[in-house]
């Protein structure tokens, strides 16, 4: 019959162990087989999915985490390609006894669907027209990145995620997870993100479309072999680049520092100027008299975002970033006005964080979340980044976000890691009938109910050979009834000793009516615990 149904201290959080690179990384290419059906309808055909995978699925994949990533993101999260010089995007917290720990997860992150990093997206090529999609690409929500990865997780043979986590839009993709997939995520971590998109965060978006859509090279989104419209990217780039700053961040890099020849040019991506503290270059105190009257960029702060601007159109299609903004524009969870009811499938356990110096994605959206989230139930924990650095900080803020989630991830319940499809039989029928089961399914334990489902015993697949042996034909004859169990809300390591104890591999999961609920076994919960 088949069936569907305290705190670690931060001494055990932190084991000592330095976090290491997880070394030299490639990509990998998925080609969804078949139509793929868009939230409008439309239907891309041929879809490819860029992905990295770091770390090692145990043997039941119980271990996966989905990380998603921000708007200009792509799948490399973590190491180093072969030529390199800096790691990916969020390598502060994937690697080896880091927050993601590659040692006990299989990290699995991909580009998103619009997307020019490899996944299919405008720049792609139309299977149908063999030429380049340009804005004949359809429009893309937040909801169909999610369906294109849901089926890059299937093609790995992934039937739950451990946990999805992301930043930014990476976080909208987590909340839309959790909505739409309720029984694929176990846990959720949603940083620095909303559950709607607000006017004022549209408002951005649409400028920096426009900047994109009135450069003449933009030519109706056909430039693709031509000169590409790399002043409205830039300028879009640069606009929205402002709002993943602070006040308070961009006074300590800049000040009002004049430009000179030595910081014209500052390196790095989104927010890695970050320990610039402000003191080279000329105040406007130390210039002579006659202010220069020309409006070439004066101060450090113009030169950086000149820079950024100039850099992001060497890595990213503008195409690209016209449908990805529209998508978040378009993202709301709520469901007839209101966020509680579109969150009233969730059943994920939930990390929110929020930045105390977001301005793009403020707080208050944080903690609306988590409010909408309780109010159905749902397991929600939130927690506010005090950081200096404005949105950036899930970039860059490696030690607190690091406790956080370390924190989050290692409190592993029973719950969190059971199989809630699951096979059982009862006491009355046949030894050839278990056997059956248990081949067909391939599961070594099921647990013996009763009529109303209560726990009777076990039978394993080793009390099947000896009855084969013995030539024992009913299955009575050889249930385990002093049988070990565990409650859904007690600790893996509870359940561990307790297959260490007794040297069993599986054990049921039972309600407080002693009705079995689920199953757990050691190879779903080995790589989760601690050394």
């Amino acid at each position: 019959m088949a069936v569907s149904s305290g705190s670690p201290s931060f001494k055990s959080i932190f084991s000592g162990k330095k976090g290491q690179s997880v070394g030299i990384v490639r990509s990998m290419n998925y080609k969804i087989p078949g139509p793929f059906e868009l939230e409008s309808g439309k239907i891309l055909h041929g879809v490819r999915v860029e992905y990295e995978v770091y770390g090692k699925m145990n043997a039941d994949k119980s271990n996966v985490i989905l990380i998603c990533h921000a708007l200009t993101g792509d799948a490399h999260a973590a190491g180093f390609h072969q030529s390199d010089r800096k790691p990916g995007w969020w390598d502060i917290v994937i690697g080896p006894n880091k927050a993601f720990d590659t040692e006990k997860y299989c990290i699995i992150c991909s580009n998103i669907l619009g997307g020019c990093k490899g996944s299919t997206g405008p720049s792609s090529i139309d299977p149908e027209t063999g030429k380049i999609y340009g804005i004949t690409f359809p429009v893309i929500t937040i909801k169909d990145m999610v369906n294109a990865q849901r089926k890059l997780v299937e093609h790995l043979g992934v039937k739950q995620l451990f946990a999805v986590a992301g930043g930014s839009m990476g976080g909208m993709q987590v909340l839309q997870w959790t909505v739409s997939y309720p029984e694929m995520v176990k846990k959720a971590i949603a940083i620095a993100t909303t559950a709607s998109t607000t006017p004022q965060q549209i408002a951005f978006g649409a400028i920096g479309r426009k900047a994109i859509t009135d450069d003449p090279k933009w030519n109706g989104g056909d430039y693709y072999g031509k000169k590409i419209p790399s002043q409205g990217l830039a300028l879009a780039r640069m606009i929205g680049h402002i709002t993943y700053l602070s006040d308070a961040s961009m006074q300590k890099k800049f000040g009002r520092l004049q430009r000179d020849e030595d910081t014209a040019c500052m390196t790095g991506s989104m927010g890695s100027t970050a320990g610039t503290t402000g003191t080279t270059g000329t105040t406007l105190s130390e210039l002579s008299p006659e202010l220069s009257h020309e409006f070439a960029p004066n101060f450090q702060v113009e030169s950086y975002l000149n820079y950024q601007g100039d850099n992001f159109t060497k890595r990213f299609d503008a195409n690209s970033y016209l449908y990805i903004t529209k998508a978040v524009d378009y993202f709301d969870l709520s469901k007839n006005g209101s966020l509680i009811e579109g969150f009233s499938g969730v059943t994920a356990k939930y990390l929110v964080i929020s930045i105390s110096s977001d301005w793009l994605y403020p707080p208050y959206q944080s903690q609306e979340i988590v409010s909408a989230l309780t109010a159905n139930g749902v397991d929600a924990r939130y927690e506010e980044i005090r950081s200096q650095y404005g949105h950036d900080a899930f970039l860059l803020e490696e030690g607190q976000l690091s406790y956080l989630i370390r924190s989050f991830l290692s409190e592993v319940l029973v719950s969190d890691v059971m199989n809630r499809n699951f096979y059982t039989v009862s006491r009355d029928e046949t030894i050839e009938h278990a056997s059956r089961l248990m081949v067909k399914e391939c599961v070594s334990h099921l647990p013996v109910i009763s009529e109303d489902g209560k726990l009777e015993g076990i039978v394993t697949s080793w009390d099947i050979t000896k009855a084969v042996a013995c030539k024992i034909n009913e299955l009575d004859e050889i249930i385990t009834r002093d049988v070990k169990y565990v409650y859904e809300d007690e600790r893996i390591e509870h359940a561990s000793s307790i297959m260490e104890k007794h040297s069993i591999s599986a054990l049921p999961v039972i309600d407080s009516k002693h009705r079995v609920i689920g199953i757990v076994t050691s190879e779903s919960i080995s790589a989760l615990i601690s050394d």
